[in-house]
């Protein structure tokens, strides 16, 4: 099962405004870029973060391993999304190197990229 509506992030202006503004974190497998859109205000309500998967036909020319990977993923991502803050528009870029990689190894990866851009607390 996929990731709630909510959740997700779909539009391309999403994606771009992104790549243009957000930060960025590498790991051997996967590229994180993040972008804030809450408010620090504690009486305005909070989005909950949005996550968009990228994933190149340089990675594999097949859909097939694309979309098992992009379901890995998806997988990794609702088991860490409880520890997440809110307000985060992420876009998730996959190397081409991730084709060998299994679930564990992205849900080390994804742990590190967001501990290391503050999405979630590294305790």
């Amino acid at each position: 099962m996929g990731l709630r509506k909510i959740y997700r992030l779909k539009h391309w202006r999403d994606f771009r405004s992104v790549y243009k503004k957000g930060l960025s974190c590498h790991s051997p497998h996967l590229v994180l870029r993040a972008l804030f859109t809450g408010t620090k205000d504690q009486y305005s309500p909070i989005n909950p973060s949005r996550i968009g998967i990228s994933i190149s036909t340089k990675v594999s020319k097949k859909a097939v391993k694309r979309n098992r990977i992009k379901r890995q993923i998806r997988g990794a991502i609702a088991h860490i999304l409880p520890k997440m803050a809110e307000g985060w528009d992420i876009v998730i870029v996959v190397k081409p190197s991730a084709i060998e990689c299994k679930y564990e190894h992205f849900l080390r990866e994804l742990e590190q990229l967001l501990i290391e851009a503050e999405i979630i607390n590294g305790h």
